[in-house]
């Protein structure tokens, strides 16, 4: 599974790793809804291969909030780069933590939760973002169908 995010953010970029703003959910919900045995600090994305995820962004050479970044940054191309890695790499899930980030390579139409289309044969899912700058459409829920899906096909 790989989760992918539009770009990090300041403190991400900061410290570099992953979802670092200490407000930042990702961790914690990660481990709550169980696709990590342990709660991770963001400086121990290295180990994340360890559990099956991979992490990556759309926009891999800025960082900023979404409404921060060049819009080349997460345009056509941009989303076209991101397609070509995951046909590549061909994991089973691809999650998008935020719906900015799955409008923008799946559509504009693309709602929360598992999408119809596949990339390449990779299930898709847009899960609401775990950024406190998006407090407000907070909801788990999703997350636990991901990880409940996930436990199911025992990958």
């Amino acid at each position: 599974m790989v989760f992918c995010g539009t770009a990090p953010g300041r403190v991400s970029a900061e410290r570099k790793a992953y979802y670092a703003h200490p407000q930042n959910k990702f961790w914690r919900v990660l481990h709550e809804v169980g696709l990590t045995p342990r709660l991770l600090a963001p400086a121990e994305y290295t180990l994340l291969p360890e559990f099956g995820i991979g992490l990556t962004d759309i926009a891999k050479h800025v960082f900023g909030m979404d409404n921060q970044l060049p819009p080349q940054s997460l345009g056509r191309e941009a989303a076209a780069a991101l397609r070509a890695r995951i046909e590549d790499v061909a994991p089973q899930r691809l999650a998008f933590t935020s719906l900015t980030g799955g409008k923008r390579v799946m559509g504009p139409k693309a709602k929360f939760g598992l999408q119809k289309d596949k990339i390449g044969g990779t299930e898709v899912w847009i899960l609401p973002s775990p950024s406190p700058a998006a407090n407000w459409n907070w909801d788990a829920g999703l997350w636990r169908a991901l990880a409940k899906r996930v436990a199911k096909s025992g990958a």
